[in-house]
């Protein structure tokens, strides 16, 4: 398989890169601003760099080609979200797996959800993430969203559990490297388990708290 990184800099798509490197055998495109002087190859044969916007058609036209799976490593301007769509359909790809945010369908829920909404409830970012999210999930696409809630950094905590749409979102945190994870997993899964879905992630346990514990 042949995979594009957009956001190939980001620090989960940094951990996801190193999985995919290590557990499989596909080709990887790595794209993301200032690409040259932000990113290494891990294995030179197998992977491709390229510098570019996702605002930049004719840059992420070439990345496009030959590609079967698509990981978008941030959905926080709708209009870029758009512009990956249509590429993809130009390009003839077919699969996308996008990181959003908590919240974006007013999900959260309890005391969490307070100081979540408090937090991030109005922001310009999370109407922009409502409408990349809308984009994906009617563009005919087979998509997986991943919405994301607060991030942190342990190597050792690598646990997640997935809440679907229309549930209440439960978990106040998770590592980086539990998102990774489930990204790997997600990709692994060949039976279409999570096609056309938008699902919570979270780390095992935190549905108990009030607040990320890091705050």
């Amino acid at each position: 398989m042949k995979m594009l990184i957009l956001g190939a800099a980001g620090q989960v798509a940094s951990i996801l890169i190193k999985l995919l490197v290590q557990e499989t055998d596909s080709k990887l495109v790595l794209y993301a601003r200032n690409a040259d002087q932000r990113l290494k190859k891990e294995v030179p044969d197998r992977e491709e760099i390229i510098a570019g916007d996702f605002l930049d058609s004719n840059t992420l036209n070439k990345a496009m080609k030959g590609v079967e799976l698509v990981y978008l490593n941030d959905m926080g301007n709708s209009e870029a979200v758009e512009n990956v769509i249509e590429s993809m359909k130009k390009n003839g790809v077919k699969r996308i797996i996008g990181a959003s945010i908590l919240g974006i369908y007013n999900e959260v829920t309890g005391k969490f959800g307070e100081w979540n909404t408090t937090m991030i409830g109005s922001s310009p970012r999370m109407e922009e993430q409502k409408r990349s999210a809308q984009l994906i999930e009617t563009s005919n696409l087979d998509y997986t969203l991943l919405r994301l809630t607060w991030l942190y950094n342990d190597s050792a905590s690598l646990s997640y559990q997935f809440t679907i749409k229309g549930e209440p979102f439960i978990g106040a945190q998770i590592t980086r490297g539990a998102v990774a994870r489930a990204i790997a997993d997600i990709i692994e899964d060949d039976d279409g388990t999570y096609s056309s879905e938008s699902l919570g992630i979270s780390e095992v346990g935190s549905e108990k708290l009030e607040k990320p514990s890091f705050y």
